[in-house]
Formats: structure tokens, sequence, C-alpha cells
């Protein structure tokens, strides 16, 4: 069997990339061009370079495969609306949509994330019947990837296509070449996160989420989406569990809600009259507020999706940067 991986080489990309290898598949790795981004060159694979956004490269790339794995995306959050974030999130879906209809894909599995279903709180996590709250933040990321959901789901029902979407909360473990989720280990453990707020989100394991999607390959209901979730904490609970795993001391200020509001609206001021980024923009300084919790319960039913304990996506994170220089 032959499966067409997009993004590849990306956080989630590469993690799927070594579960399949582990199967037996054969893997053309579609990679954006010129990509820096080494992880990949020891692997036994098809690397490709192309651009998600030209549909017949992408169509060549799918050609001969059996199954595409959908993982490429622009995940930036600054700035709020930009025109390249939606052509990649929602464009490029488009076109891997079309070239899993022209090329007779027995299967799409698309990556999504958990923002396009509404949030909960502990006692009551948000599951996939969540409605989805999060447009009053103004994030091309949030509002692209919900577009390119429903673009999926509409060629599921109206185009015959098979397709399942994966929904992933906050992602941690190895391979995070950016960083990009390991961007808050990585602070924590140099001491530049001051304190917390009253917010929490969900975490969990990458190789879970990566487990999930190529059991997806053959598991699941087409036209279903899946939250890939595990473990609901507070950002007090999560830097306590990071400071005790890494030994380090976790941030012991707790930071009032009015202040971390006024925080991010002064330093997204700057950002843009600097034309630089900024560290916590008022959209980050509103989603560190809330509680960010949902439920894997129906992934875990039907996709036989792992929970591992945070704590050992963690270590390995921090594993991975330890040795590939990123604490230099």
């Amino acid at each position: 069997m032959k499966i067409l991986v997009t993004g590849a080489d990306g956080f989630l990309g590469n993690n799927i990339v070594r579960e399949l290898l582990t199967r037996g598949f054969e893997i053309n790795a579609f990679v954006q061009k010129n990509s820096p981004v080494t992880t990949l060159d020891n692997l036994l694979l098809n690397k490709i370079e192309g651009d998600i956004l030209n549909p017949s490269e992408v169509e060549t790339a799918a050609n001969g495969c059996d199954y595409i794995i959908h993982a490429a995306a622009n995940t930036s959050i600054w700035p709020q609306r930009s025109e390249i974030i939606r052509k990649v999130n929602y464009d490029g879906t488009l076109n891997v949509i079309s070239a899993a209809l022209k090329t007779k894909a027995k299967r799409l599995v698309a990556i999504g994330t958990a923002t396009s279903f509404g949030h909960g709180a502990l006692g009551q996590p948000g599951d996939e019947n969540s409605p989805f709250k999060s447009a009053k933040y103004g994030l091309d990321y949030i509002d692209s990837k919900l577009e390119a959901q429903k673009a999926i789901l509409k060629s599921v029902e109206q185009e015959g296509l098979d397709a399942v979407i994966l929904n992933p909360t906050f992602m941690l473990g190895p391979y995070d070449t950016k960083p990009s989720s390991g961007a808050l280990l990585l602070a924590l453990y140099n001491g530049e996160i001051p304190g917390y707020t009253n917010g929490g989100k969900n975490f969990v394991y990458v190789k879970d989420v990566a487990v999930a999607a190529c059991n997806a390959l053959t598991k699941g209901r087409s036209g279903e989406c899946y939250l890939m979730a595990n473990e609901n904490l507070s950002y007090k609970e999560f830097n306590q569990m990071v400071a005790d795993e890494l030994s380090i001391k976790p941030p012991a200020l707790k930071i009032p809600n009015a202040f971390m509001l006024f925080y991010g609206f002064i330093s997204q001021i700057f950002a843009q009259l600097t034309k630089t980024e900024p560290k916590v923009s008022l959209p980050v300084a509103k989603l560190s507020l809330i509680t960010n919790y949902f439920t894997a319960a129906k992934a875990v039913k039907e996709l036989d999706m792992p929970q591992t304990p945070i704590k050992i996506a963690v270590n390995e994170a921090f594993d991975w940067f330890r040795k590939n220089g990123y604490l230099t």
C-alpha cells in the first residue's frame, strides 16, 4: 500500500510518517519546496517537493497512492488575518480533495483542529457535537481550518469522497522542528513565563495522534470528525507537571484576567507599530483565560486512539530538543 502524506516534514507529519513506516507502508512524502527540515533525510520514503497551492503538483504526488493523509497546514496565528494562511489551509485542502477524487484514493484522512468545535469545562468537555465558538478571536488560522473541514464534509456528501477528519488539541512530543507547541516547554525551561492565568487546555501526545491517523485509514466512519485529545489541565497544573519532570521551578505568579487582556492589547499595538510578532497578542491573551477542554471518547472507541500520559510526551519532546541543540 502506498500513502501520500502532505506536510510530511511538519511536527505531526514527521510522527505520522514514522508510524506508517513501522506498519510497512510505502510513502510519498509531500513537502514544501526548499524546506530546510532534514528529519526525513534518512528515512525510506519517496520525498516529493511541491506546492500545496499547485493542483497539478498535488495530483502528481497522489498518483498511484491508495490513501492520502493531509497534514499540511499553516498554523501561524500572527498576523491575525493573512491571505497565505487562508490559502494554504483552505485552497490547499481543496486541491487535496480534488486529487483524492481524480486518483480514486480509497480514503482521505485530513488533519483539522479542535478549535473547529466548542471547548468545554472540566466536568463537561467539548466534543464533536459542541458548536463552534471561536469566531470571536478573529484568527484566520481557526477560521480557515473550519472552512476546510466544511469543504471536506461537503465533498463526502455531494461527491462521494471517503474521508475522515482528525481534530487535534495541543500536541506535544518529538520532531517539533519549528518549534511549534514545544515552544511552551522551552519557554518554561528557560524561565521566560512569569506566571499563569485561570485558563487551561487539553494536551495530547503527538504519537497518539499519529497512531489514530494511521488507524483512520481503515477505521472510523466516512464523513465523521474525531477529536484528538487526552488530558485536560489548568495552566497551573501543567506548569507544575512540567516543572516536576524537568526539575525546574514552575511560574509562581497568578496573572489577573484584566492584566492579561491589557498586556495582550499593548503587545499587539507595539507589534503592529514595529512590524514584529508579539509574544502575546490580544486573541492569545483571550484564549489563555478559557478552559479549552475536550474529550477524545469517540476517537478512543472508533479509532483505537491511545491515551498516553502527557508527562511522557513532555519528556520525549524535551529529550528531542536537547539532542538537537534547542537548549543552547
